[in-house]
């Protein structure tokens, strides 16, 4: 079996050093300086330093010697990348499923990455989504990770799960795209909100609830798209919300962190020198809510922090302010 992985960030590399595993792996970057540090070197030293690309793992700079005899196209591109990416796949005429791991709604569009892949390769291109509770530093050094992978239906779900599983990355068939790329998308925004809530020492009460209610705007839009309530519960909503909102290696609780001990999104963004999904995703998730009137408290005060409409005081306390309401 061979796999091509595109895009060499910290999660297609990853994800390359997981599947050499069980398959020959393409690994392609955009940028021929990063191509050759990663021929040159076996490792990718800004992106994952100290883990090392095994043999099977090669390295492209031609994104159609990548992927060609490809049984599956992992596409770990950013959000911002997604589009451009696969319109080079349709050029090329790539017919292996597509894998997305990117998480967020493309600005702009507002869409979600399934819904960009359909609009780029066509409705009937086969399509799925891998997304869950992971970061890429301990899935590529082997820690035992579970995730989902969705397909628009169950059949291809489970084949591909049956093709992609390996011991230490567990994967689990699910056949709700909306609702596992809602739940990958919104828990960026959160996790910014629970850096904030940490950086402001609140306690872990704060954060207990702030992911519970950010849980709730998760299954409300969600569902709102067509997802199903379940999805929310499991991997691709629930414990991915956990994760990013609480680990610290979360780029996106990161950026919390940072803005709460007085920096600037820009200061913030450029101390992490990594994408942060949730930034662009709590623009899109707030005007998507208030199109929709799903009620968001939480996204609205981080994308208007995030603009610079109020400060972290401010915004804290105007979602504290809120009228007592049933759960």
């Amino acid at each position: 079996m061979k796999i091509a992985v595109l895009g060499a960030g910290a999660w297609g590399s990853a994800l390359a050093i997981a599947f050499s595993a069980r398959a020959e792996v393409a690994l392609w970057a955009r940028s021929p300086a990063l191509v050759a540090e990663l021929q040159a070197q076996r490792a990718n030293s800004r992106y994952l330093p100290g883990v090392a690309l095994p043999e099977p793992v090669s390295v492209h700079a031609d994104i159609a010697e990548a992927a060609a005899a490809a049984d599956f196209i992992i596409v770990a591109t950013p959000v911002a990348g997604l589009r451009p990416t696969l319109q080079a796949l349709k050029q090329i005429q790539a017919c292996a499923p597509a894998i997305l791991v990117c998480k967020g709604f493309e600005r702009a569009t507002g869409l979600l990455p399934h819904r960009v892949a359909a609009e780029v390769l066509g409705q009937d291109y086969p399509c799925g989504l891998l997304t869950g509770p992971s970061f890429a530093d301990e899935v590529a050094r082997g820690l035992p990770t579970a995730v989902t992978l969705a397909a628009a239906d169950e059949q291809s779900a489970l084949a591909w799960v049956a093709a992609l599983h390996t011991g230490r990355l567990r994967l689990y068939a699910n056949d709700d795209m909306t609702g596992c790329a809602v739940g990958g998308a919104v828990k960026n925004v959160l996790a910014i909100a629970s850096g904030i809530c940490d950086g402001l020492q609140f306690g872990l009460n704060a954060r207990a609830a702030l992911i519970t209610r950010g849980l709730a705007e998760i299954s409300r839009l969600g569902e709102r798209l067509g997802g199903r309530p379940l999805t929310f519960m499991g991997l691709a909503g629930m414990g991915d919300l956990i994760l990013t909102c609480t680990g610290d290696l979360s780029r996106n609780r990161r950026v919390g962190l940072l803005l709460a001990r007085g920096m600037s999104l820009d200061q913030a963004v450029g101390q992490l020198g990594h994408v942060a999904e949730g930034v662009g995703t709590a623009y899109e998730a707030a005007r998507l809510a208030a199109e929709l009137g799903v009620d968001m408290p939480i996204t609205a005060a981080v994308a208007a922090l995030l603009r610079g409409e109020v400060d972290t005081t401010s915004a804290v306390d105007q979602l504290l302010g809120r009228d007592p309401k049933l759960e």
